[in-house]
């Protein structure tokens, strides 16, 4: 009787370290965003860059609202660090102006994360870290107000104080948003990005914020 011969054995599948996938589908949804935008991501896409399977996001990020809520909470992250001022150098109210610019200086760099960051209707309100990273970086802001007035971190802000928070918060944000559309360079003569970084913002939030 022949003997029977055994069929070949399939190749096992390649197999991906967990912190390799997480960082080559953050790395591959970061490039989508910056290449299309934010309306311009699929998971799909995502999958394919990173060299995996259409349901290999999903395993380890749940959907596209959990993989894209990992980049923003990293993009909180970052703008913290941004936020990041010496307390040695200058005054409370110059320490403001520097977070600032630091604020539309991350903006401009990576400004597919600046974007996503605040399209709650893309991300999960159920992911870990992402809240608190929002936290972390708003909670710079709110201790260079607190200092500029002297309010100690127990002492609740008042209504003033808490309307001056979102005053800085509006004026940088938007100052973002109006260059990245490049609306800006159209109001000051084609300055570039590096000009209204090192010019014409610092001028607006002096403006708004002297020196006592």
């Amino acid at each position: 009787m022949p003997r029977k011969i055994a069929a070949p054995k399939p190749p096992d599948p390649p197999r991906y370290h967990h912190g390799d996938l997480r960082a080559a589908l953050i790395q591959a949804t970061d490039a989508i965003l910056s290449e299309n935008g934010v309306e311009g991501f699929t998971l799909r896409e995502a999958a394919r860059r990173a060299g995996v399977s259409a349901a290999a996001p999903a395993y380890h990020f749940g959907s596209s609202a959990g993989l894209l809520s990992e980049v923003a909470a990293l993009g909180f992250d970052q703008l913290a660090a941004h936020l990041e001022v010496d307390p040695e150098k200058g005054s409370p109210t110059q320490r403001l102006r520097q977070q600032g610019v630091g604020y539309v200086r991350f903006a401009l760099s990576h400004p597919g994360r600046f974007q996503l960051m605040f399209r709650r209707d893309l991300l999960s309100a159920e992911h870990e870290g992402l809240k608190a990273a929002g936290d972390r970086a708003f909670g710079q802001l709110v201790s260079a107000i607190r200092s500029m007035h002297g309010i100690p971190a127990d002492q609740p802000l008042s209504p003033g104080e808490r309307a001056e928070v979102l005053a800085a918060w509006s004026l940088v944000h938007g100052f973002a948003r109006l260059a990245l559309d490049t609306e800006l360079s159209h109001l000051h003569q084609g300055a570039n990005n590096q000009e209204l970084l090192e010019t014409v913002l610092p001028r607006i939030l002096e403006s708004q914020w002297p020196d006592p």
